[in-house]
């Protein structure tokens, strides 16, 4: 009877609030003065029946049985967190009294306790209308969840005050659901910043860093992202749920630890088996769902007030059982549920069965087929072995084709659509039907759960039912046969997809190739790992290459690409697969491994391979690729070849983005080789056709085109500022790039036009994001570039020594990447610097080394301006003529580029050097360039050019 007077004296604490002096306590959250009070679990528990009974003697032996049920302890227990409460209320000081003890019979609660109004049981909160609707990045939230209604509410509390928590406990008792519950109920509490990572399908513990990157959307290109992680947290408030942790629990204690500690704004929850023991870390026990005593003679409406009893009903009924139970087998459903010790999965399962065998015949099968073995202990079996009995039983009662069914469908490491599953779970004789109506009855015996997904659905298995069903498939002698069958569905799946397909849905083919990624992952596990799956090992890793690359998951492309190639043999030499892994390994080396040897011989080998093969969309992606890997290098002489023979193609393709993005890349290559007039006229016939452009998806071949970027910096050089500046604005707003690498560029691009303009608050601007967003997602040389632009504001602001410093840390590290893209302007900057502090010779020298090493490569787009601030450097040296010729043949460059704006600024400088030689008419080359000028007159340099006018 002692769990009965628990069931009754919780049943009625069930109310809104009650309040006692300074206290509030509401569910199981004590506030003082409406500052949340730590409170242990015990004590809480104490607590809550005392106040519920206040007034009355509550005998030791009830409170023992309330808050220890089922465990035999000691008085002294009681006794010792009893003093814990009376201590936490302050009992005893300055009059206050709360709880008396009355010798040799028990405790009372003695202060005045006002209650609110009794509230019914917890419903799911409606959504109430300009509230924060939960997004689909979350995992599906049940309906209903029976029994967890405080838990969910002293969880809340406790991440709120203690940051980190484990919720722990065995598996199967409802961890993962708890934990979805707890994402979608803090959802608006943390206004939307709830990041949720099943790690569950996750084999290699050394991804659980750039998994959660993913997660959290960054796009890391290093083998360890923890640093880019936390760099993005720190300073941001957000609710992290990692579930599942106990199959990688090393390394995500390690991240989860360094989270805690960098992070303060982070609220942490892992669910697993067993805790991660490490600092900061609050253990949350996530006990059995109580269930009805055995032997009190309850009816069978009070049986349900239970968790478990309600739970096991609820099931039962969604099953096809009538959900009403009569009087006279009410003891049988608390036998029941006291065989199933509380734990949810194994309910479920049991219930999902009643309506074949019903109450009786189910209280005899669980005696004599089950064997739970849950006590949470670290000497207890394996994780596959902890439902093993339960699932023993429950694969008893299903058919043979379900149980076949069950096994093979283990196989999927994620979750699966219909067609999935009929693909692996069918075998070449075996009739589709089969497996259609074996899986509904997976599904409606809770083996399998489902989910909707748009108009379809998508199923997945429990981790310890598919764990389970593993090992039977190995017994059942089909493991390799089924992998294998997986395997090279995931490989056909990702081909046919691969197909560059213009027009229909490209976002759902996205989002379909995205889902297949836990699969490919195993599948290539499987494949590297077992001989039998040898021959799949080219093709399988060459289908997923370019999926590693629309993830941006750059390190397992490189990865998986060299151990593909290093297989590869005379069949698969020169194949459509050696092309996908060669342009693989090309684009991965240029960011992970920076802009290497390795990376232009695997773009061009590549290339090689399309050509061969007549593979036109390939060959525009590696064109593409290796006029990056150029531009990044400073080897423009390349650039307009690669660009126009990419044009051809896209022609030849007749894809509308294609031929818009290869306007874009022809654009930007005679850019910076300094022809700006062909470089505007191919830009604008981008940006015809920009709708296409961005509505192309990251597996189009000429996705991440964006002409805005470089046309902005065009329409500067041609004498055109004010439209530069309308064209730069929004790269920099709403309509900056998506693609993490692109959005990088916009920033680099629109600092430099800002600063031509003389706008240093905006450049100051833009590189505080830039070096943000490339500290987010690792992106190290584009950090570099970030701290050239900030030193190029000092200078321009007069803080010249600091920033010739930062120049001189920023350099090196720009020429060890082989990113000489930048570099050029930052060392003009440098020598304008160093000549301002009267190291002129220096100056010219790390000027002339600029200039010197273009030279060989070709025309550049800004060796107008390097040629004028050597000219610059040569009059400060009284060498005038010298410094004539230079101002002469930036002159003349400029004009061949149609750079107006450098032209001007060679001008100015000539104008000055003119009246500087006592030359009659000194501005009159000046005042014909600036007459030239039809916009602009308020930036810095036309205002320079009027003002030189206005004082002749």
């Amino acid at each position: 009877m002692e769990n009965a007077s628990r069931g009754k004296g919780f049943a009625s604490l069930d109310l809104d609030a009650v309040s006692f002096g300074p206290f509030s306590l509401r569910s199981r959250l004590l506030e003082r003065d409406g500052v949340p009070v730590k409170l242990g679990s015990r004590a809480m528990d104490i607590l809550r029946l005392l106040i519920s009974r206040a007034g009355e003697v509550v005998p030791k032996n009830e409170i023992l049985a309330f808050a220890w049920s089922g465990l035999a302890v000691e008085e002294i227990s009681l006794r010792v967190h009893v003093a814990e409460l009376r201590k936490v209320l302050g009992d005893g000081k300055d009059g206050a009294r709360y709880i008396t003890n009355i010798p040799s019979r028990g405790y009372c609660f003695v202060a005045t306790v006002e209650r609110g109004e009794i509230r019914p049981a917890s419903k799911p909160a409606p959504q109430v209308a300009g509230s924060v609707a939960s997004p689909l990045s979350l995992p599906y939230r049940l309906d209903r969840m029976i029994g967890r209604e405080d838990v969910l509410s002293e969880l809340a509390s406790r991440l709120l005050s203690e940051r980190f928590v484990t919720l722990r406990g065995p598996g199967g008792i409802g961890k993962t659901t708890v934990a979805i519950a707890l994402a979608h109920e803090m959802w608006e509490t943390f206004e939307g910043s709830v990041h949720f990572l099943d790690l569950g399908p996750l084999k290699d513990a050394a991804l659980v860093a750039s998994t959660l990157a993913a997660t959290l959307g960054l796009v890391v290109h290093h083998s360890d992202p923890t640093g880019s992680v936390v760099s993005f947290l720190r300073g941001r408030r957000l609710l992290l749920i990692l579930d599942s942790c106990e199959h990688v629990i090393d390394e995500v204690a390690r991240l989860a630890e360094t989270i805690h500690r960098e992070a303060p704004g982070v609220s942490l929850l892992a669910t697993s088996r067993e805790s991660l023991l490490v600092e900061g870390e609050q253990i949350f026990e996530l006990v059995p769902l109580p269930g009805p005593p055995q032997g009190a003679g309850l009816s069978a409406n009070e049986m349900v007030n239970y968790p478990a009893a309600r739970l096991f009903m609820e099931r039962a009924a969604a099953a096809g059982h009538r959900s009403d139970v009569p009087d006279e087998d009410a003891e049988i459903l608390a036998e029941i549920c006291g065989k199933l010790d509380g734990i949810a999965l194994a309910i479920e399962l049991a219930a999902a069965r009643v309506g074949v065998y019903g109450l009786r015949e189910m209280a005899a099968l669980l005696d004599s087929r089950l064997k739970l073995e849950w006590r949470g202990r670290r000497t207890a079996p394996p994780r596959q072995q902890t439902l093993g009995a339960t699932l023993d039983w429950s694969f008893s009662l299903i058919g043979e084709t379900e149980r076949i069914v069950l096994q093979r469908l283990a196989v999927f490491a994620g979750s699966f659509t219909l067609q999935d599953a009929i693909a692996v779970a069918a075998a070449e004789t075996e009739p589709v039907e089969r497996v259609v109506d074996a899986l509904e009855q997976l599904v409606a015996k809770s083996l399998v759960s489902t989910r909707p997904e748009g108009a379809s659905r998508r199923y997945r298995l429990l981790d310890a039912t598919r764990v389970y069903a593993l090992q039977k498939l190995v017994e059942a002698g089909e493991a390799q046969a089924v992998a294998r069958r997986h395997a090279g569905y995931v490989q056909r799946s990702l081909e046919a997809s691969m197909i560059e397909v213009a027009g229909g849905d490209q976002a759902s083919r996205s989002q379909s190739r995205a889902s297949l990624l836990a699969d490919a992952r195993a599948a290539l596990e499987w494949s590297y790992a077992n001989d039998f799956g040898a021959d799949l090992r080219v093709p399988l890793a060459g289908s997923c290459a370019r999926l590693f690359v629309e993830l941006n998951l750059l390190n397992e492309a490189r990865l998986w690409s060299q151990r593909a190639l290093a297989m590869l043999d005379d069949t698969s030499r020169g194949s459509r697969w050696e092309l996908e892994l060669q342009s693989t390994l090309g684009h991965a080396f240029m960011f992970t491994e920076r802009n290497s040897e390795q990376a232009e011989s695997a773009l061009k080998h590549g290339l090689e391979i399309a050509e061969a093969l007549g593979d036109h969309a390939n060959k525009f992606r590696l064109l593409s690729r290796l006029n990056m890997f150029y531009r990044r290098t400073g080897d423009f002489r390349h650039l307009v070849p690669i660009a126009l023979e990419a044009e051809r193609v896209a022609r030849l393709i007749g894809d509308t983005a294609g031929i818009a993005g290869s306007k874009a890349l022809v654009g930007v290559s005679y850019h910076l080789v300094g022809n700006q007039t062909e470089a505007q006229a191919h830009l604008d016939e981008g940006v015809r056709d920009d709708a296409a452009l961005r509505g192309a998806q990251p597996g189009h071949f000429a996705y991440s085109r964006t002409p805005q970027i470089p046309l902005a910096r065009v329409l500067w050089l041609r004498g055109f500022p004010d439209n530069a500046m309308e064209c730069v604005r929004p790269l920099i707003g709403a309509a900056a790039p998506r693609d993490v690498v692109m959005h990088c560029i916009a920033l680099c691009w629109s600092a430099s036009v800002f600063g031509w303009v003389g706008d240093w608050a905006t450049v100051e601007a833009l590189t505080g994001r830039l070096a943000t967003h490339a500290g987010m997602h690792g992106l190290a040389p584009y950090e570099a570039v970030a701290a050239g632009f900030r030193a190029q504001t000092m200078i321009a602001r007069g803080n010249v020594r600091e920033g010739i410093d930062l120049l001189r840390t920023a350099l090196p590290r720009l020429h060890a990447d082989r990113y000489e893209l930048y570099a050029s302007a930052f060392i003009a900057e440098l020598s304008q610097g160093l000549a301002a502090l009267g190291q002129s010779a220096e100056g010219r020298a790390v000027l002339q080394e600029a200039i010197a090493r273009i030279g060989p490569e070709g025309a550049a787009f800004d060796m107008p301006e390097l040629l004028r601030l050597r000219g610059e450097l040569e009059a400060r040296g009284d060498e005038l003529d010298a410094a004539e010729a230079s101002f002469a043949a930036s002159i003349a460059m400029a004009e061949r580029q149609g750079a107006l704006s450098w032209r001007l600024r060679s001008e100015m400088s000539l104008a000055r050097l003119r009246r500087r030689q006592g030359v009659r008419n000194p501005l009159d080359d000046l005042a014909k360039t600036h007459a030239r000028f039809s916009e602009g007159f308020e930036t810095a340099d036309l205002r320079a050019a009027r003002a030189m006018l206005d004082e002749d």
